[in-house]
Formats: structure tokens, C-alpha cells, sequence
């Protein structure tokens, strides 16, 4: 089983595979919310965030300096209808593992996830 917190973004693609208990989803509205549920204990073992650039309040790479902060090894793959080359600059300086756009290729983010050291075998 594979949790994630998926910020902001329909995850209709993932119908099938939290059905099937490969993913446990986590939702979060904003980024304060995200970091209130990551405040707490998530089980099983959160293995990645998936956040949008764009976010109500805190944006997406203020939420990634902050979990970066409170737990540097917690890979954070930023979702952004916007590819650009200053963005995505600035998510690498910030530590996100990966930098994807909108709209999302659903099949090479799942190959993504699995390639995390700490995804489900």
C-alpha cells in the first residue's frame, strides 16, 4: 500500500488503485491544512506530496520550503499547469523530487511514484 497527500488536483486517475488498496490518498486544500495533517502520525508511511504551484495562501513552493524544514527526506513532486524554466529552477533549488505539469500524464506519475525509494514494491 502506497500513501500519498494529493494537494488541490483531481485525482479521478487514482479511482482504480485506491479501490484496489495500492494507494491511500490524502487530501488537502491548502497548504496550511497539508501541513496540519503531516503534523500528525499518517499511516502507513507517507512516501510522497503532491502539490499545485498554485495554492490558496501559502503557495506550492512556500509549502515546499516548509515540509523540506520538518522533513527533508519527504518527497514532494510539484503539479503546475505552468512549465516554466523559472519554476521549475526554483522547485530543483527547493528540493522537489520531481516537476510536473498539467495536465498530468497519469501513467508516467504512477511510474514516478514507483521509482521512489520508499513506494511499495
Amino acid at each position: 500500500m502506497t500513501n500519498l497527500m494529493w494537494l488541490n488536483y483531481s485525482a479521478n486517475a487514482f479511482r482504480r488503485e485506491t479501490r484496489q488498496g495500492t494507494y491511500v490518498l490524502h487530501y488537502a486544500t491548502s497548504g496550511a491544512e497539508a501541513l496540519g495533517q503531516l503534523a500528525t502520525e499518517i499511516e502507513p508511511t507517507l512516501i510522497a506530496v503532491l502539490p499545485d504551484i498554485n495554492m490558496p495562501g501559502m503557495d506550492g513552493l512556500q509549502l515546499l520550503t516548509e515540509i523540506k524544514q520538518r522533513r527533508p527526506d519527504l518527497p514532494v513532486v510539484m503539479v503546475t499547469a505552468y512549465g516554466d524554466d523559472e519554476r521549475r529552477r526554483r522547485a530543483d533549488e527547493l528540493g522537489a523530487s520531481e516537476f510536473i505539469t498539467k495536465p498530468v500524464d497519469f501513467d508516467l506519475l504512477k511510474e514516478q511514484l514507483r521509482q521512489l525509494p520508499t513506494a511499495a514494491s
